[in-house]
């Protein structure tokens, strides 16, 4: 049962931290200039958080400006300095995790059981993460490459880095854009998506109570085509990373090619769920439930086409309808809810979507519909099963971002990882058997950038995460970020004093 009145001091707290305006540039909370407004909903009842005014070109240039005057400052910090920086970002994170967990739970519709054990700490560990690796910023070791020649190689940062990020998962999506960056001596402007701004906010805000010098961490709330497309095509930034929909990557890109920016893309994915007919089937089944659902479907790496081979498949169908029935549909609030709304009446309306043209070319196991009675007013979805779909059906081929699992039969090895290649992503997988040949081979040819065996979903900030084709490239966490967020130079030094000499002989003889 779903009761509103849960999330009522959450939404008086919100309202009291957007009093001084949704956008934080140079250290203090400021209103947007753009002259409209935007009002943050909670899916779960479609009551009114707050409203906010936008941020427009104006803000977009002021943030950009105060990011340029700090980044010489903090560039300049040695490693050890912005370490002990982010040590104590990760420490205000940690104090502050409860006001983060609500917050999130109430602008996104997550159970709060999950930004809890999932969102919050998974940001802290990132955090306390990057203090540490901030001190591994090395260069390449000097050596004598040319004769009479010492060269070596600098790593430095990049300089403005605007960064965009989605509404799945706005505390960990700015975890993610923003820590590797200043860890390596950049500053940052990042885009929230305008629908899920609060904890973004607070998230500057605890960088400024850490210490971490003002225009370091700017944000601007806006929309995409406003505010978004103005901070990449702004000369100024030297470096886009965004994060969200294929299609929109492709307009990113086209946007920063007009400066030469660094780019950076994590974009969409369409998962597969490989499971071999010597896998654990209670294992896989779980796992295909978990995988599915997390974040209401909501979730680029979420299993989102389970390949089954054929002895199994329909136990496989049987048993994961039965677990999914299970799935406690609800309140966010509530300690006993596993799913909560997606993130808006429009999302919900979009998976829906799907899910009804389906039933013209597949079989709906379970769900397919929004609950009644309590939970009308929100954003809910069941957890649904769809089976028998064609491999070139859009069920299949579409990222479709909800509470949905699609099943389908294979039945030699050749075809389960040909059908597991068979869109154009290639962010995420994962592969069930008991046979380690089986699950090596399927690490090794199915193209993608992390491929899980017998487990799907959980990530650590020690490895990298990102896509091959057409979910983007790039990464982040791990030490490979720091691959997108630094230049590396490379210096040479005359031993002799009489080496240029030499070469000016060499190419223009005596004179």
């Amino acid at each position: 049962m779903h009761n509103p009145g849960n999330a009522a001091p959450d939404r008086a707290a919100a309202q009291e931290r957007f009093a001084d305006g949704a956008q934080y540039i140079a250290g203090r909370p400021t209103e947007g200039t753009s002259g409209r407004t935007h009002t943050v909903v909670d899916p779960a009842t479609g009551a009114e958080v707050v409203t906010y005014g936008l941020a427009g070109p104006d803000d977009v240039d002021a943030a950009v400006a105060a990011a340029r005057e700090a980044f010489p400052g903090w560039a300049a910090a040695t490693p050890g300095e912005r370490s002990d920086a982010l040590h104590r970002f990760a420490a205000v994170l940690a104090d502050r995790a409860e006001d983060f967990a609500r917050a999130e739970s109430l602008q996104c519709g997550k159970p709060l059981k999950l930004t809890r054990e999932f969102d919050v700490p998974g940001s802290v560990d990132n955090a306390a993460f990057f203090a540490g690796a901030a001190r591994q910023l090395q260069g390449r070791s000097a050596g004598e490459y040319s004769g009479d020649h010492t060269s070596y190689v600098r790593r430095e940062p990049i300089g403005v880095v605007g960064s965009i990020a989605p509404w799945n998962y706005p505390l960990q999506m700015a975890a993610w854009k923003i820590l590797p960056a200043i860890a390596a001596g950049n500053t940052v402007v990042l885009k929230p998506a305008e629908i899920t701004p609060l904890t973004s906010l607070m998230f500057a805000q605890a960088a400024t109570a850490a210490g971490i010098p003002d225009g370091v961490v700017n944000i601007v709330s806006g929309t995409g085509r406003e505010a978004g497309e103005h901070l990449v095509a702004h000369p100024d930034v030297a470096m886009t990373s965004f994060t969200g929909s294929t299609a929109v990557g492709k307009r990113v890109a086209e946007l920063a090619t007009a400066t030469v920016k660094r780019l950076h893309l994590e974009l969409g994915g369409k998962a597969p769920f490989l499971v071999f007919d010597d896998a654990d089937l209670e294992a896989a089944v779980h796992g295909a439930v978990a995988g599915a659902l997390i974040n209401t479907g909501q979730d680029c790496t979420a299993a989102t086409r389970a390949y089954v081979q054929r002895p199994l498949y329909e136990a496989f169908l049987e048993k994961t309808a039965a677990l999914m029935d299970t799935v406690r549909v609800g309140d966010p609030f509530a300690p006993g809810t596993d799913l909560g709304p997606l993130v808006s009446r429009a999302q919900r309306d979009r998976v829906a979507g799907f899910v009804d043209r389906a039933r013209s070319y597949a079989r709906v196991v379970c769900g397919g519909e929004a609950p009644q009675g309590d939970l009308r007013h929100g954003a809910y979805y069941r957890p649904t099963l769809i089976a028998d779909a064609a491999q070139d059906s859009e069920a299949v081929q579409s990222e479709i971002f909800g509470p949905v699992l699609v099943v389908l039969p294979f039945d030699g090895d050749d075809e389960g990882i040909l059908l597991a290649n068979d869109t154009p992503y290639g962010l995420a997988a994962s592969a069930w058997s008991r046979d380690v040949y089986r699950a090596n081979r399927a690490t090794r040819e199915i193209r993608a950038g992390c491929v899980w065996i017998n487990d799907h979903i959980p990530i650590i900030s020690e490895m990298p995460h990102g896509g091959y084709r057409a979910s983007g490239f790039g990464k982040d966490m791990s030490a490979y970020s720091f691959e997108e967020y630094t230049q590396v130079k490379h210096v040479m030094f005359d031993n002799t004093a009489v080496a240029a000499k030499d070469w000016h002989r060499t190419v223009f003889g005596d004179r």
